[in-house]
């Protein structure tokens, strides 16, 4: 008989095909909109979870992966047989007839027409494909399907600023995701240009990232986002923003610079961002809100405020390699990650000892892969590393700056990096911020030569003859000790700096680079750091002119649009720094 029905009959559990008219007409009709038994199974896990909806209650199992599949059918079954005695209590209760004693429901599983077996294990029986009857309803199987593990839309919404979310995929590819976003219609008419409302919201944009128009503004958003792995789907989750979409500032102080960088750099050339954003730990302070940044806005200091101009600044660089600095914990999981990945960028993250903010680099995954990381504390390293202890030797006989030295906690970021066009090139990338305090030019000295040293052996041993690309916020102007070492490849004992902190902490000292003299990609502006009570030039991006030359350099924003609000930061800029941005060619 199985010959003379169609095609698509051909597939069903048999049971179906046995079952009377009236049944296998109704389960046909299911079969048409089956839904889905979502399982996840992988080698070496001792449980397996099987998810599905059951009489509009969406249900969690989690089974031992080697526990007969009779168990876990029966264990359905009984979850029905439970419901329907619930419901006939419910109905005494009102005083209504009960109905007739519903019969036991049928729960079993089939592949390719066959039923399984109740005595096989979990972790072959349910197989990718495979067709879950309860009763007269079919489940399709699908196991270990592309399932969203992290979804969630950003809090702040503004016009004109990218809406980046936070997706984590299971068994699939972000890249392959489909994304459909939605706008909240404000009336019952959507504009005729747009695409038809459905339900009250029309579709504005089909991309990972949306950009929201001011024809937004006050209308919540919706992310409908599909997991894939390119042909296999998995179940589509549906994001609701919590806030509307608000207005935004206009103007930023990076607008202009992104008509520089509209294209990514092409080979031989890439392109290097080093940013101090302004960690939060430091922009909520009753010192940052009173004395610091008092011109500034309240508003324009809150985190979520700032990360949308951060995001979108970013992004318009269109980069192959960030180092920012300052970079809170949360920030970088919540907000940077999501953020760049969706721009095509991976990242690596080194939080301070005993801080809440830190290090982090980002990378253009179309262009390079991480080969390996090298990050230190350099107090730590000063103590413990061999190769420091000529320097730790003479530290030593000066025990008040030794000690000033080891109590700090700022850390070195190193990430190698390899090129995917030509595996054998590969380029050393360092990230830093030092010791802040503005007679702390002894301490920064010793740090330098510390992290130079560590650098050194890092490229010896890893990545011989790879090029160094140093970038960070050194908190020392041009004719500090710390940027004639890197520039001019050592410092005398007599440097102002060695005393900066009073004579009680003097160590004069000689003390060389174990690299050539560093050039300053972006030469020495008037200022990188802007706030109401100082200027001036704090953040480098240092290169070895022997590998690599200077092709551009993205100009700073001007001083008309840096004071505009006074001073840094401000409702147009989200940090007290400004970005450094150059593009950079191999020789």
């Amino acid at each position: 008989m199985l010959k003379h029905l169609p095609a698509a009959c051909a597939l069903l559990p048999r049971c179906l095909l046995t079952s009377s008219p009236r049944t296998f007409s109704r389960s046909s009709r299911l079969l048409g909109r089956m839904e889905a038994a979502v399982v996840r199974c992988l080698p070496g896990e001792p449980k397996l979870t099987i998810s599905f909806c059951l009489e509009d209650s969406q249900k969690h199992m989690l089974r031992d992966q080697n526990e007969a599949l009779g168990k876990v059918l029966t264990r359905i079954s009984n979850t029905i047989a439970k419901n329907q005695a619930k419901a006939k209590k419910s109905k005494k209760k009102l005083d209504q007839q009960p109905s007739e004693a519903a019969e036991t429901a049928v729960v079993k599983l089939f592949f390719k027409g066959d039923e399984v077996p109740d005595t096989l294990p979990n972790c072959e029986a349910w197989q990718d494909g495979a067709v879950l009857q309860v009763g007269e309803v079919q489940y399709n199987v699908q196991r270990n399907a592309p399932t969203f593990t992290t979804a969630e839309l950003p809090v702040s919404l503004m016009a004109g600023f990218p809406v980046c979310p936070k997706l984590q995929v299971e068994f699939g590819n972000l890249q392959d995701c489909e994304y459909m976003w939605f706008k909240e219609n404000s009336t019952n008419t959507s504009p005729k240009d747009s695409p038809a409302p459905e339900g009250g919201w029309t579709q504005v944009g089909c991309e990972r990232v949306l950009v929201p128009s001011n024809q937004d503004i006050g209308c919540r958003l919706k992310l409908r986002c599909t997991p894939k792995d390119g042909s296999r789907t998995g179940q589509a989750k549906e994001l609701v923003s919590v806030a509307t979409v608000e207005a935004g500032p206009g103007v930023c102080t990076f607008d202009n610079r992104h008509a520089y960088t509209l294209r990514a750099a092409a080979w031989p050339a890439l392109r290097v961002v080093s940013y101090n954003i302004l960690a939060d730990v430091y922009a909520q302070t009753d010192l940052s809100k009173t004395v610091l940044y008092p011109y500034c806005a309240p508003y324009a200091l809150q985190l979520d405020y700032r990360q949308n101009l951060v995001k979108k600044e970013l992004a318009g660089y269109n980069a192959d390699i960030i180092c920012l600095q300052e970079v809170d914990k949360g920030v970088f999981v919540d907000s940077l990650t999501p953020a760049l990945d969706a721009f095509g960028l991976d990242g690596v993250f080194r939080l301070k000892e005993k801080q809440h903010e830190g290090l982090a680099t980002f990378y253009c995954r179309s262009k390079f892969r991480l080969l390996s990381r090298h990050d230190i504390m350099l107090s730590e390293a000063l103590t413990s590393d061999p190769l420091h202890s000529e320097l730790l030797e003479k530290l030593s006989a000066n025990s008040g700056l030794k000690d000033r030295i080891l109590q700090r906690s700022t850390a070195l970021q190193v990430s190698v990096l390899q090129d995917l066009g030509n595996p054998e090139r590969k380029v050393c990338v360092a990230n830093t911020h030092l010791y802040w305090h503005p007679k702390g030019g002894n301490v920064r000295l010793v740090q330098m030569g510390v992290a130079l040293q560590h650098l050194s052996q890092v490229i010896a041993d890893v990545a011989p003859g790879a090029p160094l690309v140093f970038c960070g916020d050194l908190n020392s102007s041009p004719g500090s000790g710390v940027v004639q070492l890197l520039s001019e490849a050592a410092v005398p004992p007599q440097h102002a700096d060695w005393s900066s902190s009073g004579p009680e902490e003097s160590c004069c000292m000689p003390l060389s680079s174990t690299f050539p003299p560093l050039q300053s990609a972006c030469g020495q502006p008037a200022y990188t750091n802007y706030v109401g009570g100082f200027h001036g030039c704090l953040d480098y991006i240092f290169i070895q002119p022997q590998s690599m030359q200077v092709e551009q350099v993205i100009p700073l924003p001007s001083h008309q649009e840096v004071t505009t609000h006074k001073a840094l930061p401000s409702v147009a800029h989200p940090s007290d720094h400004i970005a450094l941005v150059c593009d950079l060619l191999w020789n």
